[in-house]
């Protein structure tokens, strides 16, 4: 009864200025992400309301060895979010916990172990390489569509990189991410504006 989503989020994508035009005119469309490690599984990955931390990632992402993003550049979306596995919301996380112990059930009955999350290499702060959490999650959206009720976007806080200051739990990179399964909530792309004084 009070788990509704708002209507329209603002999302905002990091990528190539080339490749940003081109999706812009409609002469491509946003990829899938489909790595084993990414976060909330495979979809179209946006940061909820968060302009600067796009900006961000696009620009740390260009200086990665065999990055895409030659030139660091930012697209706007209007996003309905339509069914979320929303990880901000109790009984997703509730689901979410069902969705481990089934999918570690189904792997030990194979005889596979059961991915783990791990830094990509040993100067990361954090375990970014999410092998384990993609697994469920993309467990949790093949449970959902068996019954019926395909997820259309995953939705989840992370927090991320370093204290804001000494003692703080607070991040320097929080932020809520969003991945996009199903490419008709994208319902809108736009060229951010900066803010006029």
């Amino acid at each position: 009864m009070y788990s509704s989503k708002p209507a329209i989020v603002y999302g905002f994508h990091g990528l190539d200025k080339n490749t940003a035009l081109n999706i812009l005119l409609q002469e491509d469309n946003f990829r899938h992400s489909t790595n084993k490690y990414d976060w909330l599984g495979s979809g179209v990955y946006f940061w909820e309301n968060n302009l600067e931390r796009a900006k961000q990632y696009a620009i740390q992402d260009s200086k990665r060895k065999n990055s895409s993003i030659e030139k660091p550049f930012v697209l706007g979306a209007v996003i309905e979010l339509g069914n979320c596995l929303d990880l901000l919301d109790q009984k997703y996380n509730d689901f979410l916990k069902v969705a481990y112990t089934q999918l570690k059930q189904d792997l030990e009955a194979e005889g596979i172990e059961i991915p783990i999350n791990k830094r990509f290499s040993s100067n990361d702060f954090d375990f970014k390489a999410r092998e384990l959490d993609c697994a469920v999650i993309r467990y949790a959206c093949a449970l959902a569509e068996d019954a019926g009720e395909p997820f259309d976007s995953v939705r989840a806080a992370f927090i991320e990189g370093n204290p804001l200051y000494e003692g703080a739990r607070f991040y320097s990179e929080n932020h809520i991410q969003l991945a996009i399964i199903n490419p008709d909530c994208i319902k809108g792309i736009f060229l951010p504006r900066e803010k006029q004084n």
